[in-house]
């Protein structure tokens, strides 16, 4: 499944992405943590600030799929790491989005970077 345009806008031009991540039973949701997120080229990216040693991070990497809740809707998603030159235009869009936030050069600093996922719907 894909994000429809309608719900990349809403979610682009929204703060409030919370992130679930299945707990390690594979069916339990873990605790909602509030991230930042941003659209790039069609698709959904998160990045952990803590970098890898976030734990909501380890969480999606190890089990794969969880939840969203964003822009007022909550979704069953699918969580995949995210590398190599799609970082660049990522940085971009967080350059944009959070021009004004002091917690900005963390989020694209190299540690941030090596943490960043590509969120994508289960199903709408």
């Amino acid at each position: 499944m894909a994000w429809s345009n309608e719900e990349l806008g809403q979610i682009g031009g929204s703060d409030d992405l919370h992130i679930s991540p299945f707990r390690e039973d594979g069916s339990t949701y873990g605790t909602p943590t509030w991230i930042w997120s941003v659209v790039v080229d069609g698709e959904l990216y998160v990045r952990g600030y803590n970098g890898r040693a976030s734990r909501w991070y380890q969480a999606a990497v190890a089990q794969k799929a969880g939840r969203v809740s964003v822009a007022g809707m909550t979704r069953d998603v699918e969580f995949a790491t995210a590398e190599g030159p799609i970082n660049d235009p990522i940085d971009d869009a967080y350059r944009f989005k959070y021009a004004k936030s002091r917690y900005l050069n963390p989020m694209i600093s190299a540690r941030a970077r090596a943490a960043t996922i590509k969120i994508t719907p289960l199903h709408s």
